[in-house]
């Protein structure tokens, strides 16, 4: 990201960020308080919000000058999703689920040789037992929809993978374990991963920790004009 800003409508909140830089394989953490800006911040490097100015580099190009559906495309080719509330179908099985991206992202879909057998792979690699790949996902506990919804973001090897409080409904143990999947298979194939935390605990697992305020400055509303007090006069 270079030079960007974004404002929510013409008087609303707004967020500029002259720099940002993820390096391929890099591992990073973006902390920072409670309407600070973080999932702005990921709506812009996903392309599904547009800032008022700069440049947002994906993938080898510029999301500003990609019209809406080819955005859609670049982003199904090259980031790997994981929501904080995993926003699976919940009557689709999870081998479904995890095969989904694949249907809209035909270079992710190329550099699989076997979608069936990658998710299984992927399956047994986080730690999801053989006997759910034909369950419904909705029928899972929260521990495994995050690991389907980690899978999911994996198949096809996109460049990166954006993280929104993936482990916030997991203890401690739980969410250690998680990253070290999530990480593992990362590593793997040399993607970058960028999560959105509020929990500064998790720091020591990451390659870089980001703070928001850090990278990012929050926009006023801009100054309202003044309407006259006074009625203009009229003629008789």
């Amino acid at each position: 990201m270079t030079d960007v800003s974004y404002r929510w409508g013409r008087a609303g909140f707004g967020l500029a960020v002259p720099q940002l830089q993820v390096a391929a394989g890099e591992t990073v953490l973006l902390l920072g308080r409670s309407g600070s800006g973080k999932s702005t911040l990921l709506s812009l490097i996903c392309g599904t919000v547009m800032p008022d100015q700069g440049r947002i580099d994906v993938g080898g190009a510029d999301l500003c000058t990609l019209s809406a559906a080819r955005r859609d495309r670049h982003r199904a080719e090259y980031i790997g999703l994981i929501f904080q509330q995993f926003n699976l179908l919940p009557y689709a099985s999870v081998t479904d689920n995890i095969l989904l991206p694949l249907r809209f992202a035909p270079k992710r879909r190329g550099r699989v040789s076997g979608p069936l057998h990658e998710a299984a792979r992927l399956c047994a690699a986080l730690g999801i037992d053989e006997a759910l790949l034909a369950a419904r996902a909705g029928s899972l506990s929260v521990g495994q929809q995050q690991r389907v919804a980690a899978a999911r973001a994996l198949i096809g090897f996109p460049q990166l993978i954006i993280a929104d409080e993936p482990t916030s409904a997991l203890d401690a143990a739980s969410q250690e374990t998680f990253l070290s999947l999530l990480f593992d298979q990362a590593r793997t194939h040399n993607s970058a991963v960028m999560m959105v935390s509020h929990d500064a605990r998790l720091a020591p697992m990451f390659d870089r920790v980001l703070q928001m305020d850090d990278i990012a400055q929050t926009l006023p509303p801009p100054p309202q004009k003044m309407r006259s007090a006074t009625k203009p006069e009229h003629n008789a």
